[in-house]
């Protein structure tokens, strides 16, 4: 890759990329752009850098990864559109692409909307001065091709769609909230390993700004590893509350979130990585009660089954039911469905009413926020529904120990491993815990399970022949999470 102007010159110069980060209230933006580079900086400019990076100067060299832990609001998409569009458009890289090859710029997003926000940044940069619109050849949804043969793609956070190109740069904005629950409870580390070959042969770089979450992951890792005088030269770690990156924002706006969760505040506004969050469980831990193989389970004559329902209003999340019996002390799934949206609530009550039957279940526990529609849906079909009698982080409690001891043989279904083991223990502010999904992600799956095995275990085991017993519905309940309680039209 070489340059055809340096950071510095293409952000003082209007006809370049001057209007972009324009203002006092960027300086620290272009401090870090500027040295990540490899460009020097000024005395003033490297107390900026070092206040950062808690390292002495800047590296001189163009870094191989840069790692930027940034408060919410902190202009990161912004930041890195500009950085896009510079090493897009104001870059030579035919050194490193064979002829006739195309090098891509790669910006990943959580998801495509938040992507789409930075190519529409990177295009306002280019139209904003006349030199480099001339470089525009075509804009489609998720890409910005380039006169030069250069294009800027901008993609979801999704590792089985990222392999295979030639990458002149990587750029990965709020890579702590990347979830892609078909691929691994690891999505940031997945993706990443999947990109970094497009970028061995050009030697481009990757670079990531994010908001903190908890203490895991590439960001983590990252930072945990490379910040201050100790880190790798080449990989630059910064950490800057939205403040000292954003000026403009009130301090109000921090000092109320504060107010209402110190915790959440410390992470999103004065980027500090969370300490209340932990882990659940290990997938390896999840993995070891997994029958291999196994994706469903007959019923059995004289055996007694329970069944657990998470209902769903049909737009946003699943709906999802686990069937389960008992052998000795062992909780044994035996069937576990996913409907997800969109669907028709009804129909996917028939099919669930159906297949409880199947296994002479006549009688299945659900959340109690979903109101009266899943009973009166339910009992219309010839199977009661009663509330559950625990909340789900109370099933979730409940979960572990037969988890971590293998007295829960569960089927082999990677969408029930990774929402077990991507699940995460908080710590309020009065010292109780709380456990459920990661912001973004989904439980669906593991909530039915969850649900299913205290059923089975809560249950003495049945003899062959006798009924079973009649429940009784609780006191207690279970958070909806389908959203908005569905009004049926009984069509």
């Amino acid at each position: 890759m070489k340059p055809r102007f340096t950071m510095r010159q293409a952000l003082d110069d209007p006809a370049l990329l001057g209007a972009t980060l324009q203002g006092p209230s960027w300086a620290a933006w272009r401090v870090l752009l500027i040295a990540a580079m490899g460009e020097r900086l000024t005395p003033a400019e490297r107390r900026i850098f070092s206040r950062l990076t808690g390292r002495a100067r800047e590296p001189l060299k163009r870094v191989e990864e840069a790692w930027l832990v940034i408060g919410r609001r902190g202009g990161k998409s912004r930041a890195l559109a500009a950085l896009a569009a510079y090493l897009s458009g104001l870059c030579d890289h035919r050194d490193v692409l064979a002829p006739g090859e195309r090098g891509i710029v790669l910006c990943i997003a959580p998801d495509q909307k938040q992507a789409g926000i930075i190519l529409d940044y990177a295009e306002a940069a280019f139209r904003a001065a006349p030199i480099m619109a001339q470089l525009i050849g075509s804009r489609t949804a998720d890409a910005l091709e380039l006169t030069s043969g250069i294009a800027l793609e901008v993609r979801a956070a999704s590792f089985r769609r990222l392999r295979g190109p030639s990458f002149v740069a990587v750029l990965a904005d709020e890579a702590a909230f990347w979830h892609d629950s078909e691929a691994s409870t690891n999505p940031d580390t997945e993706i990443l390993n999947a990109v970094r070959p497009g970028l061995a042969t050009t030697g481009g770089p990757l670079l990531c700004a994010s908001s903190p979450y908890a203490r895991r992951g590439a960001l983590w890792d990252a930072h945990r590893k490379h910040f201050g005088p100790d880190g790798d030269k080449l990989i630059m770690v910064a950490q800057a509350p939205t403040r000292s990156l954003n000026p403009t924002l009130p301090q109000r706006v921090v000092d109320r979130a504060m107010e209402r969760d110190p915790a959440a505040a410390a992470a999103e506004y004065l980027a500090q990585f969370r300490s209340d969050i932990e882990s659940y469980i290990s997938r390896e831990a999840v993995e070891a009660t997994v029958s291999r193989g196994v994706r469903e389970r007959a019923p059995l004559p004289g055996v007694q089954y329970f069944g657990f329902v998470d209902p769903s209003g049909g737009s946003v999340d699943s709906m999802t039911l686990a069937i389960a019996h008992r052998e000795a002390d062992r909780a044994i799934i035996d069937c576990l469905r996913e409907v997800r949206p969109p669907f028709s609530p009804s129909g996917v009550v028939a099919e669930f009413a159906t297949l409880l039957k199947s296994y002479r279940v006549r009688q299945v526990r659900g959340d109690r926020y979903a109101g009266e529609w899943p009973r009166e849906q339910f009992r219309q079909r010839g199977v009661e529904y009663f509330p559950a009698d625990k909340t789900k982080s109370d099933l979730y409690v409940d979960l572990l120990a037969p988890l971590n001891s293998a007295r829960v043989d569960l089927l082999d279904n990677d969408r029930l491993v990774t929402q077990l083991a991507g699940l995460e223990r908080r710590t309020a502010r009065s010292g109780k815990d709380s456990i459920d999904h990661t912001p973004g992600a989904r439980d669906d799956v593991a909530n039915a399970v969850a649900g299913a095995v205290h059923l089975a275990l809560a249950r003495p085991q049945p003899r062959v022949g006798l009924a079973a017993p009649k429940l009784v519905e609780p006191s207690s309940h279970i958070r909806w999470i389908g959203g908005e309680v569905p009004q049926w039209s009984g069509r």
